[in-house]
């Protein structure tokens, strides 16, 4: 692992212990019946979440997938704003009516959506906006390895490349689309190989390293920065839930899964501050249990704020004055 100081790394270890218990905690709830629509959760890939936004700044895009909460949060926003739109509450970012999978936040330049691949030509956008505005700011998009083979990620890649747009192509490779392993629907080991088709750097990076993922990110956000243009980067990590909740994982082999819960970011992250940063084992019981507290607080706040009322279904949904 590359050498961040301490203050660094706790700061990243508390970050990815929010993620994982506040998915942890939404999983139950969900299983409860009380959170409406699919819910999908992306226990394991905190560090790739953390190490990325750990070098992004407030002015900075990030466009998002469907498995959207851990970007969210590594990027600033408000907990309980986002508890309350995945319970369909008005208190909520988009009053209710986007929930798990639509978050959108302009304060902290972020939006998602349900659709396979579809973030990435909007991180273009993004990236050509700052680009005419004479902006350093960089845009950001993650997306899965399963997305890597839609048409999308090619013709993004390409106009990225071709205008050398400040676009940071984050793949998270959690070793399966749906189903699907990478090995039966992908004709080569590494999508980061792909970089070289559009004249950009393609770097392959371990996703389940915080330090590795934040070094990785670093040398890409410096290039978009200066003009330099895009860069891939591709981060292995394993996705410890199913696809979506109530997913049987019957298509995992038990002892991959066994395997993938050693090698797990926040375990090996511990590891590190306990036997290489001499924190003690209170400390990181400390952060837990502040972070949970936080949770306790958003979801106390989602589950009392009111519904949305039916005559306001179509409020904010379209621009006012129709089309011109």
């Amino acid at each position: 692992m590359a050498k961040l100081t301490k203050e660094e790394l706790i700061k990243m270890y508390s970050q990815m212990v929010l993620i994982r218990l506040f998915e942890s905690k939404i999983g139950e709830i969900y299983g409860k019946g009380a959170i409406p629509g699919e819910m999908h959760l992306s226990n394991g890939q905190e560090a790739i979440a953390v190490g990325v936004c750990a070098n992004l700044r407030a002015d900075d895009a990030i466009s998002s997938t469907h498995r959207a909460h851990g970007h969210m949060i590594a990027k600033g926003v408000d907990l309980k704003k986002m508890t309350a739109e995945l319970f369909g509450r008005k208190a909520g970012l988009c009053k209710g009516k986007g929930g798990h999978m639509h978050l959108f936040d302009p304060s902290i330049k972020f939006g998602c959506g349900g659709i396979v691949g579809a973030g990435l030509p909007l991180a273009v956008g993004s990236g050509l906006a700052f680009k005419r505005k004479g902006l350093d700011s960089v845009s950001v998009v993650f997306f899965g390895d399963g997305a890597a083979n839609q048409g999308t990620f090619h013709e993004s890649l390409n106009l990225a490349a071709l205008w050398k747009l400040p676009v940071i192509f984050v793949c998270e490779d959690n070793c399966y689309g749906i189903s699907v392993t990478k090995e039966m629907s992908t004709a080569i080991k590494s999508n980061a190989d792909r970089a070289v088709s559009y004249g950009i750097p393609g770097v392959a990076a371990d996703g389940n390293d915080v330090a590795e993922v934040y070094q990785a990110t670093k040398a890409a956000v410096e290039r978009a920065r200066k003009g330099e243009g895009p860069t891939l980067l591709e981060f292995t990590t394993y996705r410890l839930m199913g696809h979506f909740e109530g997913d049987p994982e019957v298509y995992k082999p038990k002892e991959e899964h066994e395997e993938a819960l050693r090698n797990e970011p926040i375990i090996r992250l511990e590891k590190v501050l306990l036997e290489e940063y001499g924190v003690s084992a209170e400390e990181l019981v400390k952060i837990k249990e502040a972070r949970q507290a936080e949770i306790e607080e958003a979801i106390k706040f989602a589950e009392t704020s009111p519904w949305p009322k039916p005559e306001e279904a179509l409020e904010d949904v379209f621009v006012e004055g129709g089309v011109r």
